[in-house]
């Protein structure tokens, strides 16, 4: 059934085995690594008398050499002898002797005995060699253990010759790792493992095998490392050997071997490495603390510190996280935050939470800072959600808690914990809270929250909402509807919001309609809906029949799905004339490309819908990227105001004449909606604040953010172990404001977008006497700037809209290491520099023609 070992034969082999880790396509300087080569010697120890496939077999590495394949130069090995890499104590257990029990060619997970007290790494060489003796000879697929854990193994067999093929991605170990929800911003490993074995006499003649891992980053996949492991096993000879043991068992025949020998099992154990000289947390912290203070955030510098802070806060004991955050000055305190949050190790969470007070109402910055941390957790569990649930001081930090409830929601079920208890409880409590209050703001958070948690079981609530009689309330449930995969929203849903946009009950506001337009033309309409759209065109209030047009024709032009039936429905000569064609207005929906490559599409959209009196009423800007099918809303601001026409005596459109005066801005991060920011509420407050306004725009989110985050342990065949960590970190400073001149008859305004990104990706082969890594990373910093120019001093109005990018640096790092636990280290760098130019995004000739008529009429 498998290998056939001879009885008082010797069987002496060769044994090499290579790990190398580099660039996906390789680089000039060759790959880091080693290899390390031994004699191996195999015989028989003892035959199960009524079952010749049940096999005790005893090997003994001998002749151990390790050496690099780097030049004398850059090879750390050089001038080194096998026991000084290794140290006494590791090469002698290294060269002890070893039994594996061999069943039909398979090994039980315990049927691998070695001694306990040797290190794990030596364990581990002795199953990685172990494992190349386990095959069958029929073809078929089959479940194995090994030193890679519990895999699919595939078998093609013909004459003498085996090949086996490792199902790398069913593997069952006992380290795991955890990657990123977002697709877009995730890592892609691509793995596979072939072993090609030449028998002999029905015993291994020679056996190659070899792995290969390879990790990405999607939105980039230049920033990718690869790790190749190979292992050679030759027959050089046979001779004569000792003679087969006495025994009834297994067991009773290793001890009657060595007592001390034990079954230590076949699958590779967990190898803790002792980091040599490696500063603590707090030494750490005093080193990177001037690169997180406020003056540095949009500098490349600070999410490199606060990614590098994250690796050294998870290894940190909670006392030692305490530490850090009691000594941070007040200005880099609420970047600590964010970085022990974003670490979501158990201490760091523990450390957080005796840290922040929530019954302090005092305490809002940085709450809130550790609520949107949590918002963007990579991998978020159940004890961060249970957290969120005790007592709070502040209203503004209570909304901002059950808002980011409903995003962990979100990303616990999409992990498989929609179950859990914690998960089960919020999910009640968000789900029956807008029916449990009258009062606004609170439906308005348990709406946001539903609208984060994208749980099928809120569709039936923002069905409900959406033609609710309070604004606000129907067009948060309108763009939540927008959120969903359209193969859910059934056709109730859809007659819903058909009902809104025609008004067929009751008269809505514009923003209302505006966004029932949205999720029609978003889901699948049907050439009957996209019909009574475009007759509706010429019937709607002034500036939202331009904005319709406007939608449609951008619809069109960048050939969103809708665009084929709309093309269909343009063909009826009442739905597509002149007289609705040709309607005038400022409003517009506009699309475009913001950066195109291999592996992410970046696109951005904006929407501006103005009342009929010249004064904005919705602004909403969007960013969004795809990759390989999946997508993420990366951005979108919304500006929205409401009740301001008494400010120049002009008339409400139909629908908002008892509006109170309202302006306020609401931003959704990373498919995260965050707490809205009001720039003001009712008229005394409007006046008071148009004349105390500065023209400074208003905070809505600053911080640090840790966007990817992926860290694995691969287990390789040869026994090694590659550790995986890619980070990509962003600090981030977005504001927004509002300014209205009644002297000049001018409104403006604007948001500026600014951040820093970093993502780095590090693999590691580390044994506990040789180490060898490598680093890739990129880095960037950006700033996007969105401004809308009203002047409402003459009919129609002029309205200028600007969007552009700044010229940004654009740099790739490379970093490859080899280190022995004594001596120094060999490392070399690479890097390369490019900068990027910046641009005006375009936007429709209208607007162009309308820039030029303001900025001329403004000198």
């Amino acid at each position: 059934a498998g290998p056939w070992l001879n009885n008082n034969q010797l069987y002496k082999f060769s044994y090499t085995t290579e790990v190398l880790v580099d660039r996906a396509r390789g680089s000039k300087e060759g790959s880091g690594g080693y290899r390390i080569s031994s004699d191996v010697d195999v015989n028989l120890v003892w035959r199960e008398p009524s079952s010749k496939d049940d096999q005790l077999i005893r090997l003994v590495i001998s002749k151990v050499k390790i050496e690099s394949n780097q030049s004398e130069k850059k090879n750390v090995l050089h001038g080194t002898t096998t026991e000084s890499v290794l140290g006494k104590t590791s090469l002698a257990a290294l060269t002890k002797p070893f039994l594996l029990h061999l069943r039909n060619g398979k090994v039980r997970a315990k049927a691998f005995y070695s001694y306990w007290a040797e290190p794990a790494t030596i364990k581990n060489l002795k199953r990685g060699l172990a494992s190349l003796l386990q095959f069958q000879l029929n073809a078929g697929k089959v479940i194995e253990n090994d030193v890679s854990g519990r895999c699919t193994v595939e078998y093609k067999a013909v004459k003498g010759q085996v090949m086996r093929t490792k199902l790398l991605d069913t593997c069952k170990t006992a380290e795991t790792g955890f990657t990123t929800h977002s697709q877009v911003l995730g890592v892609n490993r691509k793995s596979n493992s072939v072993t090609v074995f030449t028998l002999e006499e029905g015993f291994i003649h020679s056996a190659v095998a070899e792995e290969m891992h390879l990790l990405a980053v999607n939105a980039r996949r230049a920033v990718a490392a690869k790790v190749v492991s190979r292992q050679t096993l030759k027959l050089v000879g046979t001779e004569a050997g000792p003679l087969e043991a006495a025994g009834k068992d297994v067991p009773g025949v290793v001890k009657s071997i060595d007592a001390k020998l034990a079954a230590v099992g076949i699958m590779a154990e967990k190898v803790k490495t002792q980091c040599k000289n490696c500063p603590s947390l707090f030494e750490h912290w005093q080193a990177q603390q001037k690169q997180l203070e406020p003056a540095g955030l949009s500098k490349a510098t600070a999410p490199r510190s606060f990614l590098a802070l994250i690796q050294s806060i998870r290894k940190a004991p909670k006392d030692e996280i305490l530490k850090v955050l009691k000594s941070a000055s007040k200005t880099s305190l609420p970047q600590v935050v964010d970085a022990v949050t974003s670490s979501q190790t158990t201490a760091s969470l523990d450390a957080i939470l005796e840290f922040l007070n929530f019954t302090d109402a005092k305490g809002l910055v940085l709450q809130e800072r550790f609520l949107y941390a949590c918002g963007f957790a990579s991998h978020p569990n159940e004890r961060m959600l249970q957290a969120l649930l005790g007592k709070i001081g502040s209203t503004d930090i209570k909304e901002s808690v059950v808002i980011i409830m409903g995003a962990l929601i979100h990303k616990l079920c999409q992990r498989g914990g929609c179950n859990l208890p914690t998960v089960v409880q919020v999910k009640k409590m968000i789900l029956e809270g807008p029916d449990s209050t009258q009062d606004e703001s609170q439906v308005q958070m348990y709406l946001l929250a539903l609208k984060n948690s994208l749980l099928p079981e809120a569709i039936p609530i923002f069905t409900k909402y959406a033609e609710s009689t309070v604004g606000v309330y129907s067009t948060i449930a309108l763009s939540a509807l927008q959120r969903y995969d359209v193969k859910i929203i059934t056709d109730e849903v859809k007659q819903t919001v058909n009902r809104v946009y025609h008004q067929n009950r009751r008269i809505y506001e514009k923003n209302v309609r505006a966004a029932a337009a949205d999720v029609i033309l978003s889901s699948n309409p049907s050439y009957i809906e996209v019909k009574n759209l475009l007759l509706s065109i010429g019937n709607l209030p002034h500036e939202m029949n331009k904005y319709m047009l406007s939608k449609l024709q951008d619809i069109l032009r960048f050939q969103m799905p809708a665009s084929k039936v709309i093309h269909q429905a343009m063909k009826d000569m009442i739905s597509h004339n002149y007289d609705r064609f040709a309607k005038v207005g400022s409003s517009s929906s506009f699309s475009g490309f913001m950066a195109q490559s291999a592996d992410v599409t970046s696109t951005y959209s904006l929407d501006i819908l103005y009342s009929g009196s010249g004064i904005l009423r919705r602004s909403n800007m969007n960013i969004y990227g795809a990759s390989k099918g999946a997508m993420l809303h990366g951005l979108q601001v919304a500006i929205e105001a409401q009740g301001l026409e008494t400010l120049i005596a002009a008339t409400p459109d139909e629908g908002e004449e008892d509006l109170e005066s309202f302006a306020g801005m609401s931003a959704l991060l990373f498919d995260v909606q965050l707490r809205p920011v009001t720039f003001f509420k009712g008229y005394s407050d409007l006046m008071s604040k148009m004349f105390s306004m500065t023209g400074e725009p208003m905070n809505v989110v600053k911080g640090l953010i840790l966007l990817t985050d992926h860290s694995e342990v691969i287990q390789l065949q040869s026994g090694l172990k590659a550790s995986a960590e890619f980070q990509g970190g962003l600090a981030i400073d977005i504001s927004g404001g509002m300014e209205i001149s009644l002297w000049y008859r001018e409104s403006k305004t604007s948001v500026n977008n600014r951040g820093a990104l970093v993502v780095t990706g590090n693999v590691t082969v580390d044994m506990d006497f040789l180490r060898t890594g490598m680093e890739v990373s990129f880095e960037t910093e950006a700033s996007l700037n969105f401004i809308t120019t009203v002047q409402f001093s003459e009919y129609p109005f002029l309205v200028c809209m600007q969007m552009d990018k700044t010229t940004f640096p654009f740099s790739e790092h490379l970093t490859k290491y080899d280190s022995l636990s004594s001596g120094k280290p060999i490392v070399l760098h690479k890097h390369k520099r490019q900068l990027v130019p910046g641009a005006e995004f375009p936007l429709h000739q209208e607007n162009s023609n309308m820039c030029k008529r303001v900025f001329s009429s403004s000198w």
